[in-house]
């Protein structure tokens, strides 16, 4: 027989179009693992706080301090507790940033007036300036951004306190030029109920409302904690 007779079989018409078939037991496993990511996923979106905020890191506790406000009472870490609170560091003769950040804070005070949340809220405004920020310049300085002294603290004390407290306690920035004029931080501190800090957002940044408003409704929908304490009044 020559070479030329010789082919290669032809596939039957049954044979055409198909691949190799999966057999039952892979598409059962392919199932079972399926079944078992969406699970994965509808428990981690159920840890997302409603309202889309992420569940915020923890940066260790507040500092301890006992301050005086614009009222003249004394003000301490225990009074805060039970409550979210924002810090801001400012000195009211700031030819700077203060009056920004400040401005700031006066826009999410009035946000938490509108939507009634300012009963479980503080604000808390720390001088870089006490010796000038005196307990009546701060009183002054309240009523020109509309500081309602239930809710909106300003603190004064001795230098070497508000030198610890905002530098070693919020670790944030704080020093004096050659002319003796504070350089400070511009951040807000979020501190939670328990007193520990949970976040820091940049005042100066055009979404810094909307993300410290954002922090304060993710912080208010976490579990009361035990050692939440005495609720500031």
């Amino acid at each position: 027989m020559s070479s030329g007779s010789l082919s290669t079989p032809s596939s039957t018409s049954s044979d055409k179009g198909t691949g190799p078939r999966i057999p039952r037991l892979g598409w059962l496993i392919a199932f079972i693992l399926f079944v078992a990511i969406v699970a994965f996923a509808f428990q981690q979106w159920k840890r997302i706080p409603r309202g889309g905020g992420a569940p915020l890191d923890k940066y260790g506790n507040a500092p301890e301090f006992t301050l005086t406000d614009q009222t003249g009472q004394p003000v301490s870490l225990k009074d805060l507790k039970g409550k979210v609170w924002v810090a801001d560091f400012v000195f009211t003769e700031c030819k700077g940033p203060c009056p920004a950040v400040t401005g700031r804070m006066s826009e999410i005070n009035q946000q938490l007036v509108t939507d009634k949340a300012s009963g479980d809220v503080r604000l808390v405004t720390f001088t870089v300036d006490p010796e000038n920020d005196t307990p009546a310049v701060l009183a002054d300085y309240g009523k020109s951004v509309g500081a309602d002294p239930k809710t909106w603290k300003l603190l004064t004390g001795p230098q070497s306190d508000m030198q610890r407290i905002i530098s070693k306690g919020f670790f944030q920035a704080l020093a004096q030029d050659k002319d003796g004029v504070p350089i400070h931080s511009t951040r807000f501190v979020v501190v939670d109920r328990d007193g520990v800090i949970r976040g820091f957002e940049d005042s100066l940044e055009p979404e810094a409302v909307q993300k410290v408003l954002l922090d304060i409704g993710t912080l208010l929908r976490e579990p009361v904690s035990v050692n939440s304490g005495k609720t500031a009044q």
